[in-house]
């Protein structure tokens, strides 16, 4: 399956970030914690707000590090979210959905004051999962 993007560019915030979520739950790779903040944003049901993010750091990543065994599944998951939005699905679209989701969803990360450590993470999905049901 064709991924949105082929290397991903992050901002020097989303850097940041990413480092201070590193520390605080000691996991030291950073596609792991962009995975989450992709998903944690994808889970919102509000459509990200379309700024620019400047990719103005040097931590860069290709798509299939980013994904690695879960890549097909984070690719239909955008394409979902996408048609959910009404926004289509053209690789421009999906490309600005996945950066902004991305962005996002590191800012929600790292914004929690909740989270300290890697359990905090699981609570996240449990606490979701229960408002669902």
């Amino acid at each position: 399956m064709e991924p949105p993007v082929v290397r991903i560019h992050l901002s020097q915030a989303a850097k940041d970030q990413l480092t201070k979520l590193k520390r605080q739950t000691k996991i030291d790779h950073w596609n792991v914690l962009c995975r989450w903040a992709f998903c944690r944003s994808l889970a919102e049901p509000a459509i990200p707000s379309p700024i620019p993010i400047p990719a103005d750091s040097n931590l860069e990543m290709s798509w299939n590090v980013f994904g690695g065994s879960y890549s097909d599944i984070l690719i239909i998951a955008l394409k979902q979210r996408c048609h959910n939005d009404n926004l289509g699905c053209d690789r421009h679209t999906l490309a600005s959905q996945f950066r902004l989701h991305l962005h996002r969803g590191i800012g929600y990360l790292a914004g929690d004051p909740n989270l300290k450590k890697i359990s905090h993470l699981i609570e996240i999905v449990n606490s979701r999962k229960e408002t669902q049901n």
